[in-house]
Formats: C-alpha cells, structure tokens, sequence
C-alpha cells in the first residue's frame, strides 16, 4: 500500500450507510474520510508523517462542517421562531449543535459502527465516544455539502435533526442553560447531581402555575413557572444565586 493510498470500506457498508443518511455519494471517497478518525489514519502512514496522515482523516472536515451546521440551524431557529430574542435563538442553537446531542444524532444515524478508528480507540470503546461521534457528524456533513453542495447539506441536517428541531423551543432551551449549569457545579462542588421535584400547582388549566422544588446536600429552593421546564429553570436560577451570594459576616 502507497503512503498515500489507504484501504477502502467495503461498497455495501458504504451503501448501508447511505441508506441511514438518505443521501447517495457521487464520490464516496468522502464519505470514507469523513469517517476516517486520525487514530486511524496515523496508522496507516510512516511514523511522523502527518501531512499525509491529515489528506486521511477527518479533521479538517469537522470544520467545514461544523460552520454548515451552525448556518442551517440558525437559519431553521429563525424560520420555526421569528418573534424570540436573539439570546432565545443563541440559547437554543448552543443545545442543537452540542456534543451531547450531534452524538446522539450520529448514533441515531449507525456511524459508530462505519468508523474507521485506531486500534487504541478501538480499545478503550472510541465508537460509542460522544466526542468522537458528533465530530464524525460534522464530517460527514461536509462531506455531503462537497459531494452535493450546500441544498443537499441543509436537507440533511433537517433531516438528521428533525425531532431535535421539532422539540427545541425557548423556554426548553432556557430551563436547559441554568439547570446544566447547576449540575456542573454540583458535580464539580460537591459530586452530586439536583434533584426536581414539584411540590404545588394551582391555577385554572389555561394558565397553571408550577412550583418546583430542587434539592442538594446543602440547601432546597423552589421556583415557579408557567410550565414544569420553566418551573424547573428558575429553581435551578434560585440555587444558583443563593450557592454564590456572601456569607453574612459574623457579629
């Protein structure tokens, strides 16, 4: 095998895959580097030769497609949403293109198991890595914007997105902001995690009032909301403010 020649996946993985992708490759030359990890790729060339390691990989694809997702997210947020702020929109497009669920996307698509990985990746479980997956998904995503061109790519991410899409709104993505930010704190603190609960409801249907309750091992708050989420969010905005105001200063 030349330096600059790497074995390629067998035509019908590829095809099963397309098949997961609903997009068929002119050139599934593409598609095989964007499921090319540099683990991989290393190992197929001479110690230290990274240039052409790098023509393997999909490195410098996760970055073309990484700004073709954020361009098509914006644009459907903005479409699906034209009366919310831009902080709404910016808080709601950081959820779509997180690690977490451009990951479960890539899983919800098998790319797992079409990566071409390192056999230390292998090792240590690189195919279910959330890291790894949602980089894979941005790659193949530049590979459809080469192959296809940027119509074909905005069909795939609505596609491939289209139940996270669905269920993204502002109030979810608010209550997901400070609650995230709880759990960070806590599990960095304290190494625990909140607990929600709701403790009261009241009010007529079309307009009910939620108060939620969030617990850890050293203190409780209770926000309210028009919906649970939101309920939720200001719980979790109340222990925030309480875990960093001054301790009152002694007599």
């Amino acid at each position: 095998m030349s330096k600059d020649k790497a074995p390629t996946a067998p035509a019908s993985d590829l095809a099963a895959l397309e098949e997961n992708l609903a997009y068929r490759f002119r050139d599934r030359a593409l598609l095989e580097r964007a499921l090319t990890h540099r683990s991989w790729a290393h190992e197929q060339v001479a110690p230290g030769d990274d240039a052409v390691a790098r023509r393997l990989h999909n490195e410098a694809f996760e970055f073309v497609g990484d700004s073709v997702l954020g361009f098509v997210v914006a644009e459907a947020l903005f479409s699906n949403y034209p009366e919310v702020t831009e902080g709404e929109l910016s808080r709601m497009k950081h959820r779509l293109v997180s690690t977490q669920t451009l990951a479960r996307v890539a899983r919800r698509l098998g790319l797992g198991e079409h990566l071409r990985v390192g056999r230390g990746e292998e090792k240590t479980g690189g195919r279910r890595k959330r890291a790894l997956l949602a980089d894979a998904f941005e790659a193949v995503l530049a590979a459809v914007y080469m192959d296809g061109g940027f119509e074909a790519a905005r069909e795939f991410v609505r596609r491939a997105l289209e139940p996270d899409l669905t269920d993204a709104d502002p109030a979810s993505a608010a209550a997901a902001d400070f609650k995230t930010l709880l759990q960070e704190r806590l599990q960095a603190e304290h190494h625990q995690t909140p607990h929600y609960n709701v403790v009261e409801t009241h009010g007529p249907p079309h307009r009910r009032i939620f108060h939620v309750e969030v617990t850890w091992s050293e203190g409780r708050v209770v926000g309210e909301g028009r919906t649970i989420k939101a309920a939720e969010a200001d719980a979790a905005r109340l222990a925030l403010e309480q875990m960093s105001a001054p301790e009152p200063a002694e007599a």
